[in-house]
């Protein structure tokens, strides 16, 4: 037994020190608007305050693609990434509450102040000087990644990592998003936009109990939404969100709304739009943005996931298909959650 026990130890040793030495991969953009590439670099340490993860999986993001169509980055090179799932294996100094072996998420939240008006209210994704993964500081999309401890999230261990990963911003923004609509069991809903967003908000929506249209450029992503529940026409609806990134989508779903109804905008883009003054003013429309949801927002769709309720649509692949994947989200040719695998 001692002998097995020694020869597991030196297994484990060996192992350690050739993960070090090996070079991981990660999904870099090394200049705006420039090609994503996969790099390899070598294993490094957190530093204090930090953790180091061993990812097991991150989804693709349509805010990855709004990243990489940026005309200006706040760090570059850099890497994408918000939607991951990792096991902690290493913790920098100064770090509480983390320890390895922990299960971690990664989203498009980073740190906040934690001292403004939005942290204390429990706001804090709309903080003023908050950092975002993928984007000011280095994102999810690697082999293994070095994190600020104080902005990772707890993922239950008994779900899939490819189910999780979405979660941690898709299924956190769908849930967010109605809870904006402020709607109530039996009210409808428009939904326009039928991908990796949209299809986990259409789940969301039926499981309150609401009657929800959607809508999408795409005659097969419409007839995939009527299979899994939604209802035929989008037209004198409580609400309507928009989860496209195509602004002309806005206007068509002010159109769908009755009198007192809610337009929640969600999809990102540097475009503008333009809507009636008079019949907004007259009918009392309500517009407002969407962005994530709260903490508690979050532990929320984890358990719907752990319970059934909700589960994303995936396809996995491995890191090196990931720039094809950026191209085929971009032409509007991928359904449901594109999720890599490491």
């Amino acid at each position: 037994m001692v002998a097995h026990e020694s020869a597991d130890s030196d297994f484990g040793a060996a192992f350690a020190i050739l993960l070090r030495m090996a070079k991981r991969a990660s999904v870099i953009l090394r200049e705006p608007r420039g090609k994503v590439e996969i790099e390899r670099a070598e294993l490094s340490g957190p530093g204090p305050g930090e953790v180091r993860l061993h990812m097991e999986a991150c989804g693709l993001c349509h805010s990855d693609l709004f990243v990489c169509g940026l005309p200006k980055l706040p760090l570059a090179p850099l890497r994408l990434g918000h939607e991951g799932v990792g096991w902690v294996d290493a913790v920098g100094e100064g770090v509480t509450g983390w320890r390895p072996g922990d299960r971690a998420g990664i989203t498009f939240l980073g740190t906040t102040c934690g001292a403004c008006a939005w942290c204390t209210a429990g706001r804090e994704r709309f903080c003023p000087k908050q950092t975002n993964f993928g984007y000011t500081i280095q994102g999810a999309l690697g082999e293994d990644v070095v994190a600020p401890a104080a902005a990772l999230v707890r993922v239950p261990e008994g779900l899939a990592a490819e189910i999780a990963a979405p979660l941690c911003c898709a299924g956190w923004t769908a849930y967010g998003a109605l809870r904006e609509a402020n709607l109530e069991r039996g009210q409808t809903v428009a939904l326009f936009g039928f991908g990796g967003l949209g299809h986990l908000t259409l789940q969301l929506a039926l499981h309150q109990g609401l009657h929800a249209a959607v809508v999408d450029t795409s005659p097969e992503k419409v007839e995939a939404a009527r299979a899994a529940g939604a209802v035929a026409e989008a037209r004198n609806v409580d609400a309507a969100i928009v989860l496209t990134a195509a602004a002309e989508a806005i206007p068509a779903a002010f159109r769908t709304l009755r009198r007192n109804g809610r337009l929640v905008l969600v999809g990102l883009s540097t475009s503008s739009y333009e809507l009636p003054l008079v019949d907004t003013v007259l009918k009392g429309i309500e517009i407002r943005g969407s962005y994530l949801g709260t903490r508690a927002d979050l532990e929320a769709v984890f358990a719907l996931a752990a319970q059934g309720a909700v589960r994303p649509h995936v396809h996995t692949h491995a890191i090196d298909e990931t720039p094809e994947l950026l191209e085929r989200m971009q032409r509007g040719e991928l359904s449901g959650r594109a999720v890599i695998e490491f």
